[in-house]
């Protein structure tokens, strides 16, 4: 695995975009691996790990998380900015097509860059996430999103990680800890917080109250789907799972006993991927 950066530019400037790479920088077949809200993409180091021998991965942490640049015009931290963002990133990759795979945030950058005209995605995995979010669960996300409790120790920081993200399904120490070691930084006065913006939060406390609705997006939308749901998942409904699944070039799979969202860490949920991948034919 090696760290790269890109530049991008929005209103007040360019900014550096951390990413991730793994596998043979040669091989013309690519993945993105784009991951939540609050995340980075550290997160994908189990998946990556495994998909490297057949694709060249690729795991930006979004602007304002991880090692990106955080923005100075904080209501930037929404998805048009994004686009922009990982527009650079594709232009830096000279790719073609891409296989793009999105958890909750990450996947709804990629619906909507898939739904856009001469899109580069050839296939989509969606992550717990769809064209319907009901208003309940945007509420949920808003109670912790922005917050930078402080820690004594990173074993601190871990348990609080085990609270607010147990959708992540069953983890083991191991893998709870990879999560708290990637996703945390050191403040001025030695104690640990989270590691990103916590200014992240101001465009999405405008979602507060209200559902979402992309059901126009997903309809533009042509490429072979993966859609993963977590059977306890408060984001994407059974019903707006099934909904999805309507659709002839789209697969479902629901991983038991996990929220929102599986942390694709499992053996069982990489081998899902995979296999999809594989066996999926690509998108013209």
């Amino acid at each position: 695995m090696k760290k790269q950066m890109v530049k991008w530019l929005d209103d007040s400037g360019f900014h550096r975009l951390a990413y991730y790479e793994w596998g043979e920088p040669t091989n013309s077949n690519i993945a993105i691996c784009a991951h939540g809200l609050t995340r980075n993409g550290r997160d994908f180091d189990y998946l990556a790990r495994s998909l490297q021998k057949d694709y060249r991965v690729i795991c930006p942490d979004f602007p304002g998380r991880g090692q990106s640049d955080w923005l100075d015009i904080k209501n930037n931290y929404d998805y048009p900015y994004y686009l922009q963002a990982f527009t650079a990133l594709i232009a830096q990759l000279n790719c073609k097509k891409i296989v793009w795979i999105g958890t909750s945030m990450g996947g709804l950058t990629g619906m909507l860059m898939a739904s856009l005209p001469n899109t580069p995605i050839c296939k989509l995995v969606l992550n717990d996430i769809g064209p319907e979010i009901p208003a309940t669960a945007l509420a949920a996300i808003g109670e912790y999103v922005g917050k930078q409790p402080e820690f004594e120790t990173l074993d601190a920081l871990k348990q609080y990680l085990k609270v607010i993200h147990s959708g992540f399904g069953k983890l083991t120490e191991e893998q709870w800890q990879h999560l708290a070691e990637h996703s945390h930084r050191v403040l001025e006065n030695g104690r640990i917080t989270l590691g990103y913006d916590p200014d992240i939060a101001e465009p999405f406390k405008k979602l507060t109250g209200e559902e979402i609705n992309l059901w126009p997006v997903w309809s533009a939308i042509h490429c072979p789907i993966l859609v993963l749901r977590g059977t306890e998942s408060p984001l994407l409904t059974e019903p707006t799972a099934k909904r999805m699944a309507e659709r002839s070039q789209v697969t479902l799979i629901e991983f038991p006993e996990t929220g929102h969202a599986p942390a694709l860490m499992s053996e069982e949920q990489i081998a899902v991927i995979q296999n999809w991948l594989e066996t999926e034919p690509t998108a013209l």
